[in-house]
C-alpha cells in the first residue's frame, strides 16, 4: 500500500475528526494537494484554494467521491490581495468554522545570482510567498477569534533557515515566514490561535520543474543520488501537528530526508 496512513485514515481510523474544517492554499499540486488528502481522508471537511481552475475542481471531485466529505473549491490567486480578500472574508457560513489554516501557496523562480537575477521573479515569489500569505492570514484570522480558537500552519523551508549560493529573494522570503509565524505566534495568544512553521528541505514535488521553468533536466538532477521527501512526508507531519491536544502546539519543525542535514549538506550516493 503506497500509502498506509491515507488507507487507514479512509477506513475510519480518525472519523472522530468528522466536520472539522481545514483550508489549505495551493491545493492543486506538491505539498498542498497531499495535505488536503491526508485531511479528507481523516474525515475533515476542507477549502482547497488554487490557480489552475480545472485542476481545482477536478481535485474537489475526487476527494469528495473518494473520501465522502465536503469539499469548497475556491478559485483565486494568493498574490491579489483585492480577490484573495474578497472571497475568503464572504465564506459561506457553514465554512467560517475554520479549525487549520495551511498557508501552502508558494515557489521558487530561478536559481540565479543577485546581479542576474530576473526582477520579476523576485516580485512573484514575495507577492506569492509572503504577501498571499499575510493577505489569506489577514481574511481567516478573523473567524478564528470569533470561534475562540484556531491553528494557522505555515510552510516555510530550509531556505528560511540559512541563505545558501543563488537562493538570494526566495531565502528571503521564507525568512520572513519563519518571521512571520513567530509574531503571529505570540501576538495571536490571546485569542487561543495556535501558529506552527513546518520548514521542509528538499522534496521531490514540481517544486523544481518551476523553479527551473520547465527545465527537466536540471530539475531531476535536484533529486538525483538520494532520496528526498515527498509530499505525503510533509501531509503526514502537518497533520500530526493539527491534530495534538488543544494545550500543545508545535511552533517550529525544520524536516529533512535523511540525506541532508540542511540547505548546504547532501550526501549523494556516486
Amino acid at each position: 500500500m503506497a500509502n498506509l496512513s491515507i488507507y487507514l485514515a479512509s477506513c475510519g481510523k480518525y472519523r472522530y475528526m468528522a466536520n472539522k474544517i481545514l483550508l489549505v492554499t495551493g491545493a492543486t499540486s506538491g505539498f498542498g494537494k497531499a495535505i488536503a488528502e491526508k485531511f479528507a481522508a481523516a474525515g475533515w471537511n476542507c477549502i482547497i484554494t488554487g490557480r489552475r481552475k480545472e485542476k481545482l475542481e477536478e481535485w474537489c471531485n475526487y476527494l469528495q467521491q473518494t473520501y465522502g466529505t465536503k469539499i469548497l473549491p475556491l478559485h483565486f490567486d494568493v498574490q491579489n490581495r483585492a480577490e484573495t480578500t474578497a472571497i475568503l472574508q464572504q465564506l459561506p457560513a457553514d465554512w467560517q468554522q475554520i479549525d487549520v489554516l495551511v498557508n501552502n501557496a508558494g515557489l521558487a523562480l530561478g536559481r540565479d545570482s543577485f546581479d542576474a537575477a530576473s526582477l520579476d521573479d523576485w516580485d512573484t515569489m514575495i507577492d506569492t510567498n509572503l504577501k498571499g500569505l499575510l493577505y489569506v492570514s489577514k481574511a481567516i484570522i478573523p473567524y478564528m477569534v470569533q470561534n475562540g480558537k484556531g491553528h494557522i500552519i505555515n510552510i516555510g523551508s530550509t531556505a528560511g533557515k540559512e541563505v545558501y549560493p543563488n537562493g538570494n529573494v526566495y531565502c528571503a522570503s521564507k525568512h520572513a515566514v519563519d518571521a512571520i509565524s513567530k509574531a503571529q505566534r505570540i501576538d495571536l495568544l490571546p485569542h487561543r490561535i495556535k501558529v506552527t512553521v513546518i520548514h521542509p528541505g528538499a522534496a521531490e514535488t514540481e517544486f523544481s520543474d518551476v523553479r527551473f521553468k520547465g527545465d527537466g533536466s536540471k530539475a531531476k538532477a535536484v533529486y538525483e543520488g538520494y532520496e528526498p521527501l515527498h509530499a505525503s512526508d510533509i501531509a503526514d507531519i502537518t497533520f500530526y501537528c493539527a491534530t495534538l491536544p488543544e494545550h500543545v502546539c508545535i511552533n517550529d519543525l525544520v524536516v529533512t530526508c535523511t540525506a541532508q542535514a540542511n540547505s548546504f549538506f547532501t550526501h549523494k550516493n556516486a
